[in-house]
C-alpha cells in the first residue's frame, strides 16, 4: 500500500487513526499497531507477511534469552543465532540471483560455461529496512543499550509499525522505546498539527516535486544514448532532485504519521544538497542509515583492532557495504566504493579542503553527488560510463524532452533542496493561513493522485 494513494488516504489511515485512539491501553493499541501494520505490508503480497513474522519472532525470543540468561556463552547464542537467520532470509530474497549470476560470469570469464539457473525469487519490499530494526533490536539488547520488552505486541508493533515499514527511517528500538512504553497515556491532540503538517508536506516533495520530474528524467535515462551533454546534465540533475524528495517526501510523511500516533521518529534528511565535504554529506542524506552503518560497522571495525582500526580500510569496507545494502548489483558497490574513495580522500585532505571558500566547497560536494547518483541510477556500468563522458565532454545529441517544461519543473526542486528550509526547519504550528496553504497543497496532491497512475516511491525497491 503506498501513503500517496486513495486506498491509504481514504480508506486504511482514518479507520486506523480512529479506531487506535477509541482503545484505552497501551496493550490494545500494540495490538492494532501489529494488526494494521500486516494488514498495510500485506496489501502488496500477503505471503510475505509470514517472513516478517518469522523474522519478528526470531529476534522476541533473542530478546527473552537476554533476559533469562546472563552466562556469555548463551548470550552469544541470542545474538549471533538469530541475526544469522536475519541475514540469511535476507541474502536469498536480495542477494541469491546476483551470487548466481556472478559465479556464472566468473566460471565464463575462466573458459568454462556452467548452467547455473536464476532463481524465481521476488524481492519482499522493505525486507531491508524490518531487518536492520531487528539486528539492532538484538545488538543493543546484548550490549545493555536497551532492556528488551517482554510484551511481543509491543515488539511486532515495533517491527511492522506501517508509517515506516516499507523505506525507513531505520528506526533502532530505542528511539521510540519511551512512546512505546507511554502510549496508553498520549494525548491524540498533542501532536495533531505536527503530524498532518509534517505529512502533507511530505505528500508535496513527493507528488508535486519528485513524481513531476520522474516524468522527464525517466524518458530521458530511457534514451541515454542520444543525449547531449546539456540533455544528460538536465537528466542527471533532475534524477538527482527526484530521488531526494522522492526518499525525503516519505520520510517526511513516515514522521508525520509518528506523530498522529503519539510516536516520534527520528529524522532521515538534514538538507544533504547543503553539505561542504563527503562526511557532512553522510550526516544529512539517510541519517538513520549512515549512523546505523557508523554505530554497528564502522565503529565495531575500528575497535577490533586496539582502537587503531585502519580507518581507510573500515571506511572502505562499510561504505561498499552500504551500497550492497542499497541493491544486489555491481553498480551499487561501484557507488559505496566511490563515497568511500571521497570519505578517505577528505579524512587525508579535509584540513586543505576547509580552508577553500564555503560556495565553492557546497558546489563542487554537490558535484561529488551528482556523478555519484549517474552511477546509482545506471542500470549498468555501460550506461554509467556513457553517461558520465557525455557530461563531461562536449557531444552533440537531444535532450529527448522540452528543455524548457524540464528547467520549469526542475527549477522550483533545486532552489527548495539547496536553499529553502528542509520540513524540520518549517513552522509546523497550523496558524489559519498555513491551514489554508496546507489545505489547498493536500487538495491539489490528492487531485493529481486521482487523476495519474501510482508512483511507488523509489526506495521501495531497496
Amino acid at each position: 500500500m503506498l501513503f500517496n494513494s486513495l486506498v491509504f488516504l481514504v480508506v486504511f489511515l482514518p479507520v486506523t487513526y480512529a479506531l487506535f485512539w477509541l482503545l484505552p491501553t497501551a496493550s490494545a493499541r500494540y495490538v492494532w499497531l501489529t494488526i494494521t501494520g500486516y494488514v498495510f505490508y500485506g496489501y502488496w503480497n500477503p505471503r510475505f507477511c509470514l517472513l516478517m513474522a518469522f523474522s519478528t519472532i526470531v529476534s522476541y525470543l533473542a530478546g527473552l534469552g537476554f533476559l533469562r540468561w546472563s552466562s556469555a556463552r548463551a548470550r552469544r547464542l541470542c545474538l549471533i543465532v538469530p541475526i544469522t537467520i536475519d541475514l540469511s532470509l535476507l541474502a536469498f530474497f536480495k542477494y541469491a540471483n546476483f551470487g548466481i549470476d556472478t559465479a556464472r560470469d566468473l566460471m565464463h570469464a575462466f573458459g568454462r560455461d556452467v548452467p547455473l539457473a536464476h532463481l524465481n525469487i521476488i524481492l519482499p519490499v522493505g525486507i531491508s529496512f524490518y531487518t536492520f530494526h531487528t539486528i539492532t533490536y538484538i545488538v543493543d539488547s546484548y550490549r545493555g543499550i536497551i532492556r528488551p520488552t517482554r510484551n511481543l505486541f509491543e515488539f511486532s508493533a515495533y517491527v511492522s509499525l506501517f508509517s515506516q515499514l516499507i523505506a525507513g527511517p531505520i528506526v533502532r528500538f530505542r528511539q521510540i522505546e519511551g512512546d512505546l512504553e507511554s502510549l496508553g497515556r498520549q494525548d491524540r491532540h498533542r501532536w495533531l498539527q505536527r503530524g498532518v503538517s509534517f505529512f502533507i508536506t511530505g505528500m508535496v516533495e513527493k507528488v508535486l516535486i519528485a513524481d513531476t520530474l520522474a516524468g522527464f528524467v525517466n524518458e530521458a535515462l530511457a534514451h541515454y544514448q542520444s543525449l547531449s551533454t546539456v540533455g544528460a546534465w538536465l537528466a542527471t540533475l533532475g534524477y538527482t532532485f527526484q530521488l531526494y524528495f522522492d526518499f525525503s517526501g516519505y520520510s517526511t510523511m513516515a514522521v508525520g504519521l509518528g506523530y498522529l500516533f503519539g510516536l516520534r521518529l527520528p529524522r532521515n534528511f538534514n538538507s544533504p544538497y547543503k553539505a561542504t565535504d563527503p562526511a557532512d554529506l553522510w550526516r544529512r542524506w539517510h541519517i538513520s542509515l549512515s549512523t546505523l552503518l557508523r554505530d554497528y560497522l564502522y565503529i565495531p571495525l575500528g575497535l577490533s583492532r586496539n582502537g587503531a582500526g585502519k580507518p581507510y580500510r573500515n571506511m572502505m569496507i562499510t561504505m561498499l557495504l552500504g551500497g550492497l545494502w542499497h541493491g544486489a548489483g555491481w553498480t551499487f558497490i561501484a557507488f559505496g566504493g566511490y563515497h568511500g574513495l571521497l570519505l578517505s580522500l577528505y579524512r587525508r585532505f579535509g584540513l586543505q579542503w576547509d580552508r577553500l571558500p564555503m560556495v565553492f566547497r557546497r558546489a563542487a560536494t554537490f558535484v561529488l553527488v551528482v556523478i555519484g547518483l549517474t552511477i546509482f541510477r545506471a542500470t549498468d556500468f555501460t550506461m554509467a560510463g556513457h553517461l558520465l563522458a557525455t557530461m563531461f565532454s562536449v557531444t552533440p545529441g537531444g535532450s529527448v524532452v522540452d528543455p524548457w517544461l524540464f528547467l520549469l519543473a526542475l527549477m522550483p526542486a533545486a532552489a527548495w533542496a539547496m536553499f529553502g528550509p528542509n520540513p524540520f526547519e518549517m513552522n509546523h504550528e497550523i496558524t489559519p493561513g498555513r491551514r489554508t496553504l496546507l489545505t489547498a497543497q493536500l487538495a491539489v496532491c490528492v487531485a493529481l493522485i486521482v487523476g495519474s497512475r501510482a508512483s511507488p516511491f523509489l526506495y521501495f525497491q531497496f
